[in-house]
């Protein structure tokens, strides 16, 4: 009996706790209830999901969640419910209230909690497709309070929200994925086994998981990954192939291949579409064939289509194999060194191997200090304290403490009264933590003429100046584009944070030019963010490398709002990789001597 409870215990992830308590917080804001108690629910989630832990663990372990920042009782109650039960009584009387279907109005074209509940109880729309046909056929713009603008967006915002469905962000994912794979590789007779895909080359969302498996047996495996506690429908189940969906809706195929295949096959559901063209066609050059199934010599004048005339499959064995146990005995069969996940996506990274001109690629341990996060002087949870031990834990040699200026009243940003404050308690607190260089630092607001959201006087006292946008996405390019230039041509901007303002999945990047902005960036000596935050990810892979043709220097910083947050470090990092990014190319992989030359501007 003990095995099975364990079994059935495993279950929801930090991240369906978090959306859990985010639903609250919404259906709670279309009721008009207390904005703090919506902000409880909020801070909630953001906490759960910056967790580096399990929650299931830390319950397992018998932790206090109360000592966790905005997890009171009431929320250390709620989450040891849903743990167990998988279920959430608050929630489900909140449902009884509120459908459940209404909450995905207010994130559909910035409605928001107040036009979603008028739309509710005005128009009894309740779900998306509703809202669509109410908006084409023009009855929403006569309601108070909307109009043709609002109408318009509204259908412009369903059909962004279409695009995203289906695809998980990365973070996410791992969180579905990492215990899967965990509780695979406890299968009886699991030599190896590795996850593949878009997945393993990180790109920031992924549609669905490859996992290839070599095993003595295939029977075992196979059946563990079909009773897989949270597999919620069986899709296929064969001897060497099965495809799952979860009860999250991410689909899993596991294919169960033969020891000297495992290389070929890594290679074949790794690489994208256009990578695996170019070594296929670089095989044919060389009289190979390159399948899932290995590298094939053949005989000249074989064909090598996977059907003949009459349709009839060919043999996928045919021939003589000469690689195929590795991934590096695959890609020296064709002449090439191994190529890093990351780099397959066909941006020159064959070429490139060809001359051995591959880049060594950024690791964690490069980095040497964060240099965007925030403590409880702004939105952050933790003091300022609490972040430099937390820094000093990651054997970081400098930090910066960025906490927002006064132009965002919701997170509470400092005017110069509280900014000054905030500088006599960090002279207090860092002569106890001499190791760490602490940088006195701020994340101001760039106002829709660009202007900063604080006075140069104060501007002139900080050791670093980050400047972001959090309000105007929606300007038209050119005004866009100009408001971040003036930005950046101030004297005392040394970085430009989280560039195009996209959140992932949510909302879509600032239309502004960017090529533009980089120039600019460069002219002015003004570093580009990489915020490593996996609902940002800003700026993305193709950005970063616009902007390393350019020369210009990257910072990959975590926008903590925790300690805990600290730990995302690492998303930046995998999306750096993908940017070709070397340890040159990013600015806080330098030595605090070299770093601090750097801001001298």
């Amino acid at each position: 009996m003990a095995k099975r409870a364990t079994k059935e215990r495993v279950g929801l992830t930090n991240v369906d706790v978090a959306k859990a308590f985010d639903e609250i917080g919404d259906l709670l804001d279309i009721q008009g209830a207390n904005p703090f108690k919506v902000r409880a629910y909020r801070n909630a989630a953001q906490t759960v999901r910056g967790l580096s832990t399990p929650l299931q663990k830390m319950l397992d372990d018998e932790e206090d969640l109360t000592e966790l920042p905005g997890i009171g009782d009431d929320m250390a109650r709620y989450i040891a419910e849903l743990l167990k039960t998988g279920r959430l009584k608050r929630l489900e009387a909140l449902h009884k209230e509120v459908p459940h279907s209404v909450v995905e109005l207010m994130h559909v074209g910035g409605l928001g909690p107040k036009k979603a509940k008028v739309l509710w109880q005005s128009l009894k729309i309740t779900t998306v497709d509703q809202l669509e046909k109410a908006a084409q056929s023009g009855k929403i713009a006569g309601l108070k309070g909307f109009g043709k603008k609002t109408e318009q967006n509204i259908l412009e915002g369903i059909a962004e929200q279409r695009s995203f469905q289906g695809r998980f962000k990365l973070a996410d994912a791992d969180q579905y994925v990492l215990p899967l794979v965990e509780y695979l590789r406890k299968s009886k007779g699991v030599e190896q086994l590795e996850v593949a895909g878009s997945y393993r080359r990180r790109r920031e969302t992924v549609g669905d998981i490859d996992i290839l498996v070599t095993a003595a047996k295939a029977g075992p495996i196979m059946k563990r990954f079909t009773e897989y506690p949270l597999v919620k429908k069986v899709q296929s189940e064969g001897e060497t192939r099965g495809t799952v969906f979860l009860k999250s809706g991410l689909q899993v195929d596991l294919r169960i291949v033969p020891p000297k295949s495992f290389g070929a096959a890594l290679v074949y559901f790794t690489g994208s579409k256009n990578h695996n063209i170019k070594l296929r066609t670089r095989a044919q050059k060389r009289n190979l064939r390159i399948s899932e199934y290995g590298v094939f010599r053949q005989k000249k004048g074989a064909k090598t289509a996977k059907s003949d005339a009459t349709g009839t499959e060919r043999d996928p064995w045919a021939g003589t194999l000469v690689a195929g146990a590795t991934e590096k005995d695959v890609y020296k069969a064709v002449d090439l060194p191994w190529i890093p996940p990351e780099l397959r996506e066909d941006r020159g990274e064959i070429e490139a191997a060809e001359k051995k001109a591959l880049p060594k690629l950024l690791e964690l341990e490069d980095i040497r200090g964060d240099l965007q996060m925030h403590s409880t002087w702004s939105d952050g949870k933790n003091s300022i304290e609490e972040m430099i031990q937390a820094c000093i834990e990651h054997k970081y040699e400098y930090m910066a403490l960025t906490d927002h200026s006064k132009a965002l009243p919701m997170t509470k940003g400092l005017d110069a009264k509280r900014l000054k404050q905030q500088w006599k308690e960090i002279d207090t607190i860092t002569k106890k933590y001499p190791k760490i260089r602490f940088l006195r630092s701020m994340e101001i607001d760039i106002h829709e003429d660009g202007s900063l959201d604080l006075e140069d006087d104060l501007l002139e006292q900080l050791d670093l100046v980050v400047v972001s946008i959090h309000s105007k996405f929606d300007l038209p390019a050119a005004k866009q584009t100009k408001r971040i230039l003036k930005a950046l041509s101030h004297p005392h901007v040394h970085i430009l944070g989280h560039p195009t303002g996209r959140l992932i999945n949510q909302r879509k990047p600032m239309d502004f030019d960017m090529g533009e902005v980089l120039d600019c960036a460069a002219a002015y000596k003004v570093a580009v963010e990489l915020n490593a935050q996996p609902d940002r990810l800003d700026l993305n892979d193709v950005h970063l490398l616009e902007a390393r043709k350019r020369g210009l220097k990257i910072v990959i910083s975590t926008d903590a709002h925790s300690t805990e947050n600290l730990n995302l470090m690492r998303y930046g990092v995998e999306q750096a990789r993908r940017a070709w990014l070397d340890k040159a190319g990013v600015l806080n992989t330098l030595p605090l001597k070299s770093f601090l030359k750097t801001l001298k501007k």
